[in-house]
């Protein structure tokens, strides 16, 4: 779908790709004990969504969110969903994401996942089917934020003449998700620092909702209050902490005591109800590729509705049944390690060689609740420019936001990834993809 306005918009993608790398719009990697920090490509495309359509995915998408709230306000609360055995007991409680120290605590107006980015890709079939549920520190939102930002000051005209819903009040419903919650006092935004992958979005965010940029040594817990230190010694009470760094570093007091990027007694003051810290500790548990499998059950269990968005086809070698049928479709299927992200752990074993289905095979044998299996979805290409400014076709997906406060709200926007790779189907920025915006056709 193409429209004037969106062509007028190409002739100004170098324009704009010397824009975002002037304002450090980059993605950094820290694997293997290496640093890399590098832009993220940006592609002038646009992803184009009809306002009916996305209607459907918004509906979906608060339905899912909603559900997965409640899953986690139970599986640390009362465990009614194990009890019925819709999810077997052993199954959650192996999950690395479960922590134990969260059983029994309450985060303020039972919120949990304040912040969803929920994974998309449209099937060539023309249906729509989630990927993943991320749930402990999403990313990604600024991308597009400053992207159209940037476009509109290259390009004016191209959204005077569309109409399209503006995403710029993706740091308003931010705003409203850390007011909701909020014991009183000010909203930080707790960095690990510039070595993150995601440090850009941290300080954008920072800027667009007026919350302080915060790092763990500008923060001090006394009595169960959380303090922040500003540039003359003076403390000021805080009453949100969007933090940006895993759950294991967040607190040495109460995790990992070798942290050095979190807050001692930070989870103590979370305890006691006298800070919101967005998303809540323990989340990881509904975000486990495992636990993704039972989201549609969770719908039925917790809301009484029918699933509008469904799963991708998948498969859990836990069950006997499911393993069976593994084993005999191994070579059609995409496997994926649960304890792993950002691309990394997805194998499809149709290229796999012999010697590597063998490995695989094994540590499958030896401990299958560390894998799902999924059919392969043919999902749909989108144009992007090549190098020669010709239009090539890529695979991508789409990161939808859906925040938490007083009711669900889902970001009329979201951030579309696509692989520069010809014969790829992983978009992970980590894995050297880009992004588009993501337009989203006003009615």
């Amino acid at each position: 779908m193409d429209f004037p306005a969106e062509l007028e918009l190409l002739k100004h993608t170098d324009n704009v790709n010397q824009l975002l790398a002037r304002y450090g719009v980059k993605f950094s990697i820290y694997k293997n004990n290496q640093f890399k920090e590098q832009l993220f490509p940006f592609d002038a495309i646009p992803r184009i969504i009809e306002a009916d359509e996305f209607a459907y995915l918004e509906r979906g998408l608060k339905q899912r969110a909603r559900a997965l709230n409640e899953f986690l306000n139970d599986i640390y609360g009362s465990k009614a969903i194990v009890r019925d055995k819709v999810i077997p007991e052993d199954f959650i409680f192996m999950s690395k994401g479960y922590m134990a120290e969260c059983d029994g605590v309450v985060p303020p107006k039972g919120i949990y996942n304040h912040i969803s980015g929920i994974d998309l890709v449209k099937g060539k079939d023309g249906k729509w089917y989630i990927l993943e549920d991320n749930l402990r520190v999403p990313s990604g939102a600024s991308y597009p934020l400053i992207a159209r930002e940037i476009c509109r000051i290259c390009c004016p005209e191209t959204f005077r003449d569309i109409r399209i819903d503006d995403n710029r009040n993706y740091a308003r419903l931010l705003k409203k998700t850390l007011d909701y919650v909020s014991c009183g006092g000010l909203s930080v935004v707790l960095t690990p620092g510039r070595f993150n992958s995601a440090y850009f979005e941290h300080s954008y965010l920072a800027e667009k909702t007026g919350a302080k940029l915060v790092s763990g040594t500008d923060l001090v817990v006394e009595d169960n209050q959380v303090y922040y230190k500003n540039y003359n010694g003076r403390k000021e009470r805080v009453g949100a902490v969007y933090r940006r760094l895993s759950d294991e570093y967040l607190d040495p007091m109460n995790f990992c005591k070798d942290s050095l990027i979190g807050v001692p007694h930070l989870y103590d003051a979370f305890r006691a109800g006298n800070v919101a810290i967005l998303n809540a500790v323990g989340n990881g548990v509904a975000d486990d590729k495992g636990i993704y499998y039972f989201v549609p059950k969770m719908i039925h269990y917790y809301l009484e509705e029918e699933p509008i968005l469904q799963n991708a086809p998948t498969y859990l070698p836990f069950y006997k049944e499911d393993m069976e049928y593994c084993q005999a479709h191994f070579d059609e299927l995409v496997w994926k390690d649960v304890s792993e992200a950002g691309g990394y752990g997805v194998v499809f074993a149709s290229k796999m060689t012999e010697e590597q289905k063998k490995d695989f095979k094994a540590h499958l044998d030896k401990d299958p609740r560390r894998f799902i299996a999924q059919d392969v979805i043919d999902f749909e290409d989108l144009d992007i420019l090549g190098k020669d400014g010709s239009r090539v076709p890529r695979k991508a997906d789409l990161r939808a936001f859906v925040l938490l406060a007083d009711e669900a709200m889902v970001w009329h926007s979201g951030l579309t990834r696509f692989t520069t790779k010809p014969d790829s189907f992983i978009v992970n920025s980590s894995q050297g993809g880009g992004f588009k915006d993501t337009w989203v056709l006003s009615r």
